[in-house]
């Protein structure tokens, strides 16, 4: 078990995407040189303060690079800190290196978060051998020798922690977005399934009036080349999103119409208002129930998360482009953000994004919630 932990380990990649320096990058640098030049000025146990202070801005500077290059930033500023210890102990030079060098300990905790596996092991073995070093170049007590060892281990296990976190945390993301898409495929599924059994319908009766009746053939070949229209633009965002087959469920999904049902019982708090206006007729079905699904949902956590909460508002406005859905409560400023963020969003922004349309949720200027979504009326697979 343990070598297979140390082979996952090893094959550990780089997480993706790490974040790039930022002006706080810079102003923590900024700042531990100027304290670097400031003690270099007033400490008086320094033997030689040019050379004391050009090898802590070799030690600092890698901080830049922490999280894009940790691996380098590790083996650059522990090695440099290796070798000015090694000279050190040859040279017999007992003096201190200056206190604004710990800010080094940033780096194994960035090895951790950002390196590859590999990476993290050999880095950690650099920083292992520069313990043992520095205790020779500053012999120090039992304990104190301990405290240094943990510190340095503690700042790698909590970047692995974070990283571990963020993992489960990605995987959890794709888990929700990959579950709306099946709940959608399945939904399209249905009123694909829909469309066809209405094209064989017309057919069978367009060749049954065909000879007696041309007339009537005609205008079942048009309702058929209209359902085949639909029936291809469904198929289309079907095959876009289309995750798994199993489990289809053939139960008649909610649309627009269904909103009113939302409301509930006049006892429920938040009271639930829905206000339906413009063009709302000839929808995708699809785009139907994703506006049934998006109120849905954000009605259940204004009802969950929206402290003091009284009225939940539903407005669904449609003109001949599209529909546009805003979802509003009246709960306590930033209740929001004072609970741990879930999946609930991650879903909904993914089912307005796969039909072609936008989503966004956030605090309103006074007080409250509110969701915004905008679809278009047929619906398009990205």
């Amino acid at each position: 078990m343990v070598t297979h932990v140390l082979r996952s380990l090893w094959a550990e990649p780089r997480p993706a995407n790490p974040p790039g320096r930022v002006w706080r990058d810079w102003a923590l640098v900024a700042v531990l040189v100027s304290w670097s030049v400031v003690e270099a000025v007033l400490r008086e146990d320094l033997a030689s303060r040019p050379l004391v202070l050009l090898a802590v801005l070799a030690v600092l500077a890698p901080l830049l690079w922490r999280r894009t290059h940790p691996f380098g930033a590790v083996a650059v500023s522990f090695g440099t800190w290796t070798a000015v210890d090694v000279v050190r102990i040859l040279a017999g030079d007992g003096s201190l290196l200056l206190y604004s060098i710990s800010a080094a300990l940033l780096l194994p905790y960035a090895l951790f978060r950002w390196g590859a596996g590999r990476e993290a092991v050999v880095g950690l073995g650099v920083i292992l051998v520069w313990l043992a070093v520095t205790n020779v170049a500053d012999p120090v007590s039992l304990s104190d020798t301990v405290g240094t060892y943990g510190f340095f281990l503690f700042a790698a296990a909590l970047g692995a922690a974070v990283r571990f976190y963020a993992k489960i945390r990605m995987r959890d993301i794709d888990e929700a977005k990959a579950r709306e898409r099946e709940q959608l495929a399945r939904e399209l599924h249905d009123t694909v399934a829909h469309h066809v059994s209405g094209i064989a319908i017309q057919a069978q009766a367009g060749r049954a009036v065909a000879r007696s009746d041309p007339e009537g053939a005609i205008d079942a070949l048009v309702t058929i080349e209209d359902a085949a229209s639909r029936t291809l633009t469904e198929l289309r965002a079907m095959v876009g999103v289309l995750r798994s087959t199993q489990g289809t469920e053939l139960a008649p999904r909610p649309g627009v119409a269904d909103l009113e049902g939302l409301v509930g019982d006049g006892d429920a708090r938040p009271h639930v208002e829905v206000v339906l206006s413009g063009e709302l007729d000839d929808l995708s079905p699809a785009v139907g129930s994703a506006v049934y699904r998006l109120a849905q949902e954000s009605i259940t956590n204004a009802r969950r998360h929206a402290r003091h909460a009284t009225r939940v508002t539903v407005v669904v406005t449609g003109d001949p482009d599209g529909l546009r859905l805003s979802v509003d409560d009246d709960g306590a400023p930033g209740t929001a953000g004072s609970t741990p963020p879930g999946y609930g969003l991650v879903g909904m922004r993914e089912r307005a994004t796969l039909l072609g349309g936008t989503f966004h949720a956030g605090p309103t200027a006074h007080s409250g919630w509110r969701v915004e979504a905008t679809l278009p009326r047929a619906g398009s697979a990205r």
